[in-house]
């Protein structure tokens, strides 16, 4: 891989990264801050629904964190972008998709196709 697409891929991680550990310190910060009891029945649940479907998304989005490590990891190591499985390169394409990707479209779809088989 050339050096201007390590340091696009590098970039575009950087500020996705970036961006991800804010919502993390917004969500932290507002749950700190709702602490407050709420005397309807009605509304209790209803904040405590949304703070569960907020803490499912952080806890998505926690497991992104550290794909985007990994990947800046393997950009300064220079593994980005070489597919785990075979050691081929990953196209630029699929890589501009999904930027977090370990594997090749070929290996990834054979994963996919045994995972289905298999059920793990």
């Amino acid at each position: 891989m050339e050096e201007k697409d390590l340091q696009f891929f590098k970039n575009l991680l950087t500020r996705w990264l970036a961006e991800l550990l804010d919502h993390a310190d917004d969500t932290i910060e507002g749950l700190l801050k709702s602490g407050e009891t709420l005397a309807d029945p009605l509304d209790r649940a209803s904040f405590e629904s949304n703070s569960r479907t907020t803490l499912r998304i952080r806890d998505r989005e926690s497991m992104l964190i550290k794909k985007i490590r990994k990947s800046l990891e393997d950009i300064e190591n220079g593994d980005y972008g070489i597919c785990e499985d075979c050691g081929e390169d990953i196209s630029i394409e699929r890589l501009k998709a999904r930027p977090v990707t370990s594997f090749c479209i070929r290996c990834k779809t054979k994963r996919e196709t045994l995972e289905k088989l298999t059920g793990k």
